[in-house]
């Protein structure tokens, strides 16, 4: 009897002390409580006999239960909804309160800004029609970007910017709201125009413009001169244009938009079409050289156009202000080689504000002067110089000013579409200027394929670089404006005239030429290039050749400081591919973008890697 009673006693015990063992710490307390995870309950089976011995059964039941810190006496939460809760959490996070966050942000920026302008921030606003423009041309341009269509380039954002302006535009009740003074526009264009030189002037390389071969200045130069000459006497005889404005009109079609060429070059040259020729590169390189040429011819003629004087004095005024712009340009840059020092912190962004002020400064000043012609020469050739004094160091600058030109390049497109009323454009208007634009486009085409029959090209490489060297968006929405706004500065009514005339050609130049050029590219590239015939070519090159190449580049102080062995890096818009090869040669980390620096190469192919860019000799 007392083994029967003892036993009860001796199996409780050895069931706490393991409920006890299992049991585990929980928050900072070493304190064991069997309630948390385990409940210990114990069962008496009654026998059916009188004789039988009475028996137990101890029996664990697990139950789910919230774990309490046992310093905080709060009870488990209670699960309500919990579907509900968790796409609605409270408080809210993640993507809600994000979105809440910049909603928020937005409102009180507004608020501060109404405070301060009043109704120059409600609809009819200037301010309010500013950032309606920036907004809906960034939505135009990011729904664009999304057209993907296999194998082919993707569709130019610039697109969408320029559609969503002639939308705002020609929408009846959005062009009541939306209104923007055309002081305040030519200013906004103004300034994106100075960020484009200045970009552009950082992208020349000066070991590049040594290296360029006959075949890429013929490029560069030649269709350009030839395009802006057949729509100066096209122009004259068809629209009725001066030969001023002729040319004015001529310079802004002749230049080619590396928004367009470049891209679709880089997805050729990923594929490998035209490598072993050098098309891509050719093409690219003579882009930069090309644009900046028109730019050149543009103002040259713009300060003509607008000078007082007999026609001789107005020539000798134009050379004059050439060479005022590039005096003064090579003075700002040689200022911008020494500051600020290097020994100075975040000298990038002393150098970035300096670079934009003063291009700026450039082009508004010129104006004010009374010398419209020289300001955009002064920034190409300030940010030029700039950049050959900073040399390896003038990439961190060069992000700025990109990151300046992601915020001006929507409202640039957006306000020049903004400029266009289709109902007050005139149907002959139109029709002369498509005209003028198939006859000078024609001419281009058959002129670039001159341009190459001396350069080793095949009959179909001809045709492609030929049809190829046709696009126009950037450059033309830049100056495509500018000689209006200077028109309407001076309110002279016919040269007002004048200059819608060369604006409206110049958006019918985008809107046509830069979709097809794309497509063309795209379409005839893996058609009339071919792609390299020995898939092992490039692969047998002796590593002398690789040493020289790189001495070569380390010469025109192409690489930064940092020393890399066993490592060629190859990165081209985003794209990096590395791969532990010929361990004999120390190789230099190798950073260049395409986009704006253009240099002349052929293509070295080492195993396991994709084709690397090396200078020609």
């Amino acid at each position: 009897m007392d083994d029967a009673q003892s036993r009860p006693h001796s199996s409780r015990s050895i069931c706490s002390q393991r409920t006890e063992d299992e049991c585990p710490v929980v928050g900072n307390h070493a304190e064991h409580h069997l309630s948390v995870n385990q409940t210990l309950q114990v069962l008496v089976r009654r026998p059916d006999s009188p004789s039988t011995t009475v028996t137990e059964e101890t029996v664990f039941i697990p139950r789910v239960v919230h774990s309490v810190d046992a310093c905080t006496n709060t009870d488990p939460p209670h699960k309500c909804c919990g579907w509900l809760r968790r796409r609605c959490p409270c408080p809210p996070r993640g993507l809600l309160a994000s979105l809440i966050t910049k909603v928020s942000m937005a409102a009180v920026l507004f608020g501060v800004v109404w405070s301060i302008t009043e109704k120059e921030c409600l609809p009819g606003g200037n301010l309010f029609g500013i950032v309606t423009v920036f907004l809906c041309a960034l939505t135009g341009g990011k729904l664009v970007g999304l057209i993907r269509i296999p194998k082919l380039p993707p569709v130019p954002p610039l697109l969408g910017m320029l559609l969503a302006g002639v939308l705002l535009r020609n929408i009846p009740v959005v062009t009541e709201a939306v209104y923007i003074d055309f002081r305040w526009s030519a200013s906004l264009r103004n300034i994106a125009l100075a960020v484009i030189l200045a970009r552009a002037g950082l992208g020349l390389d000066g070991s590049a413009l040594k290296k360029l071969k006959a075949v890429c200045v013929r490029v560069a130069v030649g269709p350009c001169l030839i395009e802006a000459s057949t729509v100066a006497l096209v122009s004259h005889f068809l629209m009725g244009l001066p030969w001023i404005w002729g040319f004015i009109l001529g310079f802004v079609l002749g230049a080619v938009s590396p928004a367009v060429v470049v891209p679709s070059m880089l997805l050729l040259q990923k594929d490998g079409y035209g490598l072993e020729q050098g098309v891509p590169t050719l093409l690219m390189a003579a882009g930069s050289f090309d644009d900046i040429l028109a730019i050149t011819g543009f103002t040259t003629c713009l300060g003509i156009a607008f000078a007082t004087g007999s026609t001789w004095f107005n020539i000798l005024r134009g050379l004059l202000e050439v060479l005022g712009g590039m005096a003064a340009g090579l003075a700002f840059g040689f200022f911008l080689h020494y500051f600020p020092s290097k020994d100075q912190k975040d000298v990038a962004v002393k150098r970035s504000f300096l670079l934009l002020g003063l291009s700026v400064f450039a082009v508004f000043g010129s104006n004010v002067a009374g010398f419209p012609g020289s300001g955009g020469l002064c920034t190409l050739v300030l940010s030029f110089f700039a950049g050959l004094g900073w040399r390896k160091s003038k990439a961190p600058v060069e992000e700025v000013v990109d990151k300046a030109w992601d915020v001006f390049q929507p409202l640039l497109f957006g306000l020049i579409g903004a400029e266009i009323t289709i109902s007050a454009l005139d149907p002959r208007t139109v029709g002369l200027g498509l005209a003028a634009l198939s006859i000078a486009l024609t001419v281009r085409i058959f002129f670039t394929y001159l341009m190459v029959l001396c350069a080793g090209f095949n009959l179909k490489e001809k045709l492609f670089i030929a049809l190829a060297w046709m696009p126009k968006a950037t450059v033309q929405a830049a100056i495509g404006s500018t000689a209006l706004d200077m028109a309407r500065s001076k309110q002279e009514e016919q040269m007002q005239q004048y200059g819608m005339d060369v604006l409206t050609v110049a958006v019918l130049s985008i809107l046509i030429t830069a979709p097809i050029g794309a497509l063309l590219i795209g379409l005839c590239g893996p058609r009339l290039l071919q792609r390299p015939k020995n898939p092992e070519w490039g692969k047998t090159c002796h590593l002398t050749h690789i040493h020289k190449y790189f001495s070569l580049l380390w010469h025109s102080h192409a690489f930064p400081d940092q020393m890399w062995s066993l490592e060629v890096v190859h990165r081209a818009s985003g794209y990096r591919a590395v791969s532990p090869v010929y361990s004999d040669a120390l190789i230099q980390l190798f950073q260049f973008r395409y986009q704006h620096r253009y240099i002349n190469f052929a293509y070295l192919s080492i195993p396991d890697i994709n084709p690397i860019p090396f200078l020609n000799e």
